[in-house]
């Protein structure tokens, strides 16, 4: 499946078991092979951001490789 970026920004992003963590707002690309590294989640109020990593503006940094599916909501699957 091909998406452009534009298309997931502002897209809900929520774990496999259903936890909303937020909004999608931008991307982190690797430099050196330009491919996407990281997801950057505004996060819900729901979330407790100290069980993730966090950027400079309160970001959650989720692993693009982690992205398991798209459609209305972008499902991550990440190892608890």
């Amino acid at each position: 499946m091909r998406k452009f970026l534009t298309e997931l920004r502002g897209k809900t992003v929520m774990t496999n078991d259903g936890q909303i963590l937020g909004m999608i707002e931008n991307f982190v690309v690797d430099t050196q092979t330009g491919g996407i590294a990281h997801v950057l989640v505004t996060p819900s109020e729901d979330v407790e951001p100290r069980l993730f990593q966090i950027d400079g503006s309160g970001r959650l940094v989720l692993p693009f490789k982690s992205m398991r599916a798209v459609k209305d909501v972008v499902v991550m699957e990440l190892g608890k």
